[in-house]
């Protein structure tokens, strides 16, 4: 298959290589001028998608996605896919949709779920909006770059399902480092807290998969000083999209509008920056009750 890849940052770079190392012809663009192992770079992005079947895009946010899309679309061969990757607000997700299949397109939104070594492992997770021809063209190359990919409904599905299920994220691990900090203060060692919690009602994957107390649990980036698997601004970045999509929906989540709040204080007030969004706990630790 013909593939066109638009963004080869840290996410779109290992994906890329991955659908090169699985036989598939790949050209890339990013006007960064990074590169991907097995990829050869175009000039331009026109020249990238122009005998592309299908077009992936893995962008930082919802305007720079209408951009690419509005230099994208028209020089995509009719009939092409356009696969995009990023995660953004569920607006910019339909509009692109729309687009695309007004200039006789196929579209799907895609965003992931599995972070950069999932994205190097190819074990990423897959939420995809779109028509059902539209996923099945997409699902073999989900295959290559995940190991899961669900069909979630129409055109914007695949942004719903992320934010939604980054918005539980969020607020888990605030919980789970909050609930940490209190073990501390009240003398409970972190071994026997992860030991009863993990096997316990307040299994979570932020304890029992990514547990953000050093030495506790399987390695995560907890043991690597908090240098980021999932850095905290993304975690912002994905808590404001919830928010944004809950004020358009006119949706009530009173804990993901506290847990957005209260990464933006730590990402843009205190040292969160550069930080992964785990690194919650030895905020927490620092922190009295005023």
């Amino acid at each position: 298959m013909q593939i066109a890849f638009i963004g080869l940052g840290n996410m779109g770079a290992p994906m890329a290589a991955n659908l090169a190392a699985a036989g598939h012809s790949v050209t890339g663009f990013d006007t960064a001028g990074t590169t991907a192992t097995g990829v050869t770079n175009a000039a331009t992005v026109q020249e990238a998608v122009a005998n592309a079947d299908v077009v992936i895009t893995m962008l930082p946010n919802g305007q720079i996605l209408r951009a690419v899309a509005d230099q994208v679309i028209p020089a995509m061969a009719p009939g092409a896919t356009l696969v995009d990757c990023s995660t953004v607000d569920v607006d910019s997700a339909r509009a692109v949709a729309a687009q695309a299949e007004a200039a006789g397109l196929m579209a799907v939104d895609a965003p992931v779920s599995g972070g950069t070594g999932g994205a190097v492992g190819g074990t990423l997770t897959f939420m995809a909006g779109g028509s059902a021809k539209a996923f099945a063209v997409a699902a073999p190359l989900f295959d290559i770059m995940g190991q899961k990919a669900v069909h979630c409904g129409d055109s914007g599905a695949g942004q719903a399902a992320k934010i939604c299920n980054n918005m539980i994220l969020g607020v888990t691990m605030i919980a789970t480092c909050e609930a940490f900090a209190l073990a501390d203060k009240l003398g409970l060692d972190r071994q026997k807290m992860f030991d009863v919690v993990s096997t316990s009602s307040g299994y979570s994957w932020t304890m029992n998969a990514y547990c953000p107390a050093p030495g506790v649990g399987p390695t995560s980036p907890a043991d690597n000083e908090y240098k980021p698997g999932f850095a905290a601004e993304l975690m912002l970045k994905d808590l404001r999209l919830s928010q944004q999509a809950a004020l358009s929906a006119d949706a009530d989540t009173p804990m993901g509008q506290m847990a957005a709040a209260l990464y933006e204080q730590f990402v843009e007030n205190e040292d969160g920056k550069g930080m992964d969004f785990s690194a919650m706990l030895p905020r927490f630790q620092k922190r009295t009750r005023n």
